[in-house]
């Protein structure tokens, strides 16, 4: 007979709760004993649900993956490049709802299913275009991790959207490496204008891809 206590902490609770506190707190605050304390319970009462960390922040990618998958679907019969470019607008507008929503992200598991539906239906497009499977899967994730990397640089600089940490002064930057004017111009396409960055890049990596394959 098994005579375990049925746990009081319900997950997802838990889960979101560790998203909210994440943006008050960063990715290096978000401590098991912080998330415990929000919740008022023991720290103990988490590991019923999460080893450790590692286990948290792979449930917390999954329900930002779950929620960024709930804003709706493409159209069936819309292009390679329609849906390279919405999954990864939509993946950067996903991120930046999150204090190092980047960081969480990146190298995590996701424990359930829902994003396979997405992704069968991205490289579906990309196969019927004639693309090989091998060459959609490395399509699709050259994308992703450009995403995956733009975001991080920008939150990096711009921690959430509005808020801006200390030493990316644009001016400064251009005085300080005076000496190298290319450089020191850069710092305007660099620090800032992250939007218009992101979407350029995004539209450089998705023309590659075609030229790469030779599919338009």
């Amino acid at each position: 007979m098994d005579n375990r206590k049925t746990p009081k902490l319900d997950k997802r609770q838990a889960v979101d709760t560790s998203l909210r506190l994440l943006n008050e707190v960063g990715l290096d605050g978000l401590t098991l004993r912080a998330i415990a304390r929000e919740l008022n319970v023991q720290a103990p009462a988490l590991y019923w649900h999460f080893k450790n960390k590692r286990e948290l922040l792979d449930e917390m990618a999954t329900e930002m993956s779950r929620r960024m998958f709930a804003q709706g679907r493409l159209p069936e019969d819309a292009g390679w490049q329609e849906r390279l470019l919405a999954a990864n607008r939509g993946l950067r507008a996903a991120l930046l709802r999150y204090r190092d929503g980047a960081k969480v992200f990146s190298g995590s598991r996701f424990t359930g299913t829902e994003h396979a539906v997405h992704m069968e239906e991205t490289l579906r497009a990309l196969v019927d275009a004639g693309f090989s499977p091998g060459q959609a899967v490395r399509a699709t994730t050259t994308a992703y991790f450009f995403t995956l990397g733009f975001v991080t640089e920008e939150q990096g600089v711009e921690p959430l959207p509005g808020e801006r940490r200390e030493g990316f002064d644009i001016e400064e930057r251009a005085a300080r490496l005076a000496d190298f004017p290319l450089s020191a111009a850069a710092g305007a396409d660099l620090f800032q204008d992250y939007e218009e960055g992101f979407e350029e890049g995004l539209r450089l990596v998705v023309a590659g891809i075609g030229a790469r394959y030779g599919i338009s």
